[in-house]
């Protein structure tokens, strides 16, 4: 590659950034750094009808918690600004004059209801209406009209678009990184619309004119722009400027498989298909997610490195990344798959960064310092952390190391609590009481040797002592569980459960 790599991500701000279009960013970025090129985020805000307030942050706050920031772009000038379309736009009128200049473009002054009226009419005779070659010259542009009329026109003020004057009889081919050549027929193609009247360009005009003066190599996008890459093949042709190299990224599926993953799928399963919260959908950062985990799940969705390796660090992506493992089909997304690379993402921390992060639960249930220094939660997440794909179920594996149970699990209750049961405790709690060395082995020994003189079953004395610690039959080693409460906690709970129980 001669020519420095720069790419491309050119959102809309009209909403937040989809899971689909964070990983459009992402791939663009990975092939970046892979190559040792710049990643520059551009806004297309032409469209100032459908420009949502706060939604250019929310792109700049996704992409920086996903840790995937930009080289240049919006504050971030690299001496191709500026970055959003709408600061832009005295630079398009001359683009799109040149075309004209060309023959590449013209004039149309059709309207709305004239266009209308041709659509209906072919619909009726079982046609379907396109603006080109076939009818250009019957209707109402500066191909049709002398140059007087098309002066008149425009100095009455009449209002009109530029459009682009599509070739006839001609077979395009065009490569695409992903999808190899694909073939057009240029008869198909419409004369699309590059110019308004109002003085802004349509995306079509407005994006090539971008990428060819902020330099872009390669045009890595959502499969959605594929039926217009007939066009901007044809546009760089007609303004004589090299082509940057293309690549389609495949769709992100819904879980079924069929259609493309929306906002709805996500409310109706109940996951995230947002990077950060907007309005009253949820996030992947507010569920609770770890950036790299989203990032991790999201770089397998149409990539695959080619082995067996599912977990990668940014870095590792980096070095593994190429085009030419992205798949050309959809991808189905599997909200259960994302949780389980937060899993492991969760599992590959440290005890003690986990506890910094759990102390804020803690801090919201209004558990009392003196329970929860940072060496004691440590150790509770260490010994609960291997059930949770959250820090959020944090509390729900371990509330009983911080507070006694506020009642019991009826069915345990019913199961494990018997007659005798009371008896069988206020022995437990005398050698508690009387032990010591207060340390998970010592109680286990203990407890246990007394359980096998008295020649009792362990079910019958295990099971009521873990319900009456933890409120239930969970958590982990038992006494485990009682050596981290320590003694004091333990015979109160006991003699609470045996007041309350009977």
């Amino acid at each position: 590659m001669s020519q420095k790599v720069r790419v491309r991500f050119a959102p809309s701000p009209t909403g937040p950034l989809h899971i689909g279009g964070v990983r459009t960013a992402l791939f663009n970025y990975l092939f970046a750094k892979k190559n040792g090129g710049d990643f520059v985020l551009r806004i297309e805000d032409t469209d100032q009808n459908r420009y949502v307030e706060g939604a250019e942050a929310y792109i700049v706050e996704a992409l920086n918690w996903c840790r995937i920031p930009f080289d240049e772009g919006v504050e971030k000038d690299g001496g191709f600004g500026p970055y959003r379309q709408s600061e832009r736009k005295h630079l398009y009128e001359k683009y799109a004059l040149e075309l004209i200049e060309k023959g590449k473009a013209y004039y149309a002054f059709d309207t709305p209801e004239k266009l209308d009226f041709h659509r209906k009419d072919y619909e009726v005779k079982g046609k379907t209406f396109i603006y080109n070659w076939h009818n250009r010259l019957k209707l109402d542009n500066s191909l049709s009209l002398s140059n007087k009329e098309r002066k008149e026109k425009i100095a009455s003020g009449d209002p009109y678009v530029i459009r682009f004057k599509s070739p006839q009889d001609e077979k395009l081919k065009l490569q695409d990184l992903i999808r190899g050549f694909i073939e057009i027929d240029t008869n198909v193609l419409d004369d699309k619309i590059l110019f308004k009247s109002d003085g802004m360009p349509t995306y079509h005009l407005a994006n090539i004119v971008d990428d060819h003066l902020m330099q872009i190599s390669h045009v890595i996008r959502g499969e959605e722009w594929l039926p217009s890459l007939a066009l901007h093949y044809l546009l760089y042709d007609a303004f004589g400027w090299d082509t940057p190299q293309f690549a389609h990224l495949p769709l992100i599926m819904k879980p079924t498989g069929k259609g493309k993953l929306s906002k709805r799928d996500g409310e109706k399963g109940g996951f995230p298909v947002f990077p950060l919260s907007w309005t009253e959908s949820e996030g992947y950062r507010e569920a609770g997610y770890f950036p790299e985990a989203v990032v991790n799940f999201l770089a397998m969705l149409g990539w695959n490195p080619g082995t067996e390796q599912e977990l990668f660090s940014l870095e590792e992506l980096i070095k593994a990344f190429s085009l030419e493992r992205v798949n050309k089909s959809g991808a189905r997304f599997d909200p259960e798959k994302t949780k389980w690379y937060n899993h492991q993402y969760l599992q590959s921390k440290t005890d003690e960064e986990l506890a910094g992060l759990f102390q804020s639960v803690l801090d919201d249930k209004q558990i009392p310092l003196s329970v929860r220094n940072d060496n004691y939660v440590a150790r509770v997440v260490g010994l609960i952390k291997e059930r949770a794909d959250f820090v959020s179920d944090f509390w729900e594996l371990s509330s009983y190391f911080f507070e006694a149970p506020k009642s019991y699990a009826e069915k345990p209750v019913k199961k494990q609590w018997k007659e005798e049961t009371p008896a069988y405790l206020q022995k437990v709690a005398e050698i508690i009481n009387n032990t010591e060395d207060f340390s998970s082995t010592n109680l286990e020994t203990k407890i246990k040797a007394w359980i096998t003189e008295n020649e009792l079953s362990f079910g019958k004395v295990m099971g009521p002592l873990r319900l009456v610690i933890v409120g239930d039959l969970k958590g982990p080693h038992l006494f485990d569980i009682l050596a981290m409460i320590g003694k004091e906690a333990c015979l109160e709970r006991i003699e609470k459960a045996i007041s309350e129980l009977g």
